[in-house]
């Protein structure tokens, strides 16, 4: 009662992909930062009670509440409240929510440019003068427990190696950690992620029990961030997703050969290189 969105808001992969793609066409810094404490940070629009802590009890008064000033570690509001509060300070700095992502803000004043992406606590600021984002950060430090953890390298299980030119972003751990979870840690590889006379349909095959049905629907969620980085497995990925709801053993056998494509791949990233112009470009297969 009395509150409705509790989600905070998180930055879509493809405005990370995008962000990325123009800070290296533009040879513009890219920081990372972490916000410590992050769900303490918010500031509760609604009247929220909780009984006293264990050890922290008033023995004058033992049937009292207390009421929270700022959100607290496993409130259901506290993500909502962090995302309100940052993204109201951010506003006052002169920065603009995104219409196309709420997880994206941007400032934009004569050379200067800035790109803020919020995941939660981890952030990632892409600038024109790097200038600019020390004095961004000055102004964050007197609201928020700031980390500047300098360049771009790892970001949501995503590893990001920068040279002079590009970058390349890969999912090494998360694809070997992901393969472990599926028990296929010393599988044979495969030289492609699904057969090509392979024709999956709803009525193929057993249908799994509960426990395997259910380590099938979180192997496919695994999968698809790793698409993230790995659009070769986007179509194989997009076919296994569609029998989340009734997987059989056949579906299943297909999740495994994906998996075990990985594993002989599990090097395989996505490259950013510098772009020639700003105009978005499309191949397609006629067949």
């Amino acid at each position: 009662m009395d509150y409705e969105d509790t989600f905070s808001p998180v930055v879509k992969a493809a405005t990370i992909r995008l962000l990325l793609s123009l800070a290296v066409s533009n040879q513009w810094t890219i920081r990372q930062l972490d916000v410590q404490n992050v769900f303490l940070h918010g500031v509760l629009e609604e009247d929220v009670y909780m009984k006293q802590p264990p050890g922290y009890e008033d023995s004058q008064f033992p049937g009292y509440v207390c009421k929270l000033d700022k959100s607290l570690y496993g409130l259901k509001q506290a993500p909502r409240a962090w995302y309100s509060r940052l993204s109201n300070k951010l506003q006052d700095l002169g920065f603009q929510a995104s219409k196309a992502d709420t997880s994206l803000f941007f400032f934009k004043k004569g050379d200067i440019i800035i790109y803020f992406l919020v995941y939660v606590d981890d952030i990632i600021v892409v600038s024109s003068i790097p200038q600019a984002t020390d004095a961004l950060l000055l102004d964050l430090r007197d609201d928020f427990a700031l980390k500047d953890l300098g360049s771009l390298h790892y970001f949501l299980g995503i590893e990001v190696s920068a040279n002079k030119h590009d970058l390349l972003l890969t999912q090494s751990k998360y694809a070997r950690d992901l393969i472990s979870h599926a028990g296929l840690t010393y599988c044979k590889a495969v030289s492609t992620p699904m057969a090509v006379s392979e024709k999956l349909t709803k009525n193929i095959g057993d249908p799994l029990d509960n426990n395997t049905a259910t380590k099938y629907c979180s192997l496919v969620g695994g999968l698809q961030y790793l698409t993230l980085t790995r659009p070769d497995i986007a179509f194989a990925v997009n076919k296994v997703c569609q029998y989340l709801h009734s997987p059989t053993s056949v579906h299943f056998t297909a999740v495994k050969r994906i998996l075990r494509y990985i594993s002989g791949t599990v090097d395989f990233g996505l490259r950013i290189v510098p772009s020639r112009s700003n105009l978005v470009s499309a191949f397609s297969d006629a067949d």
